[in-house]
C-alpha cells in the first residue's frame, strides 16, 4: 500500500504497523526477542504493529533495534537553513521587518502650483 496525503491516519498506522512486523519477521524474531531488545513490553510492540498509537520514543528503539533507525532520515530529511537563519550564522542579527513600501500613485495632469480650477 502506498502511503499518500489522502490515506487516513488510521491507515496509516496499520500500514507502519504492518511494514515493522514485516522487518521483524524477515529478521526471523519473535514478538518478545523484539520487545526485549527495544526495551518496551511486548504489548507495546503489539500495539505498534497492529497500528495503535505509540509514542515517538517507542517507535525509535524499535527502529533502532531492527537497524532501521537511519530510515527516518529519509522520512523527515533534514530542511535547509532558512535565508534568516543564514544571515544570523554569519554573525550578523536581524534587528526589525523590512519595511514596506507603498505602491505608486499614478499622477494625474499636471497643474501649475499656484492655478486654480476656478480661474481662466
Amino acid at each position: 500500500m502506498d502511503i499518500v496525503s489522502t490515506t487516513s491516519d488510521e491507515a496509516v498506522g496499520r500500514e507502519v504497523g504492518r511494514r515493522l512486523r514485516r522487518m521483524r519477521l524477515n529478521r526471523n524474531l519473535k514478538q518478545d526477542e523484539l520487545a526485549s531488545e527495544a526495551g518496551v513490553g511486548r504489548a507495546t510492540l503489539q500495539r505498534l504493529e497492529d497500528g495503535e498509537a505509540v509514542t515517538v520514543p517507542t517507535l525509535v528503539r524499535v527502529l533502532r533495534a531492527l537497524g532501521q533507525l537511519e530510515r527516518l532520515d529519509q522520512v523527515l530529511p533534514e530542511e535547509p537553513d532558512s535565508p534568516i537563519e543564514e544571515l544570523e550564522r554569519s554573525g550578523r542579527t536581524r534587528r526589525r521587518a523590512a519595511t514596506r513600501r507603498e505602491p505608486e500613485r499614478q499622477p494625474g495632469p499636471w497643474r501649475w502650483g499656484d492655478d486654480d480650477e476656478g480661474e481662466a
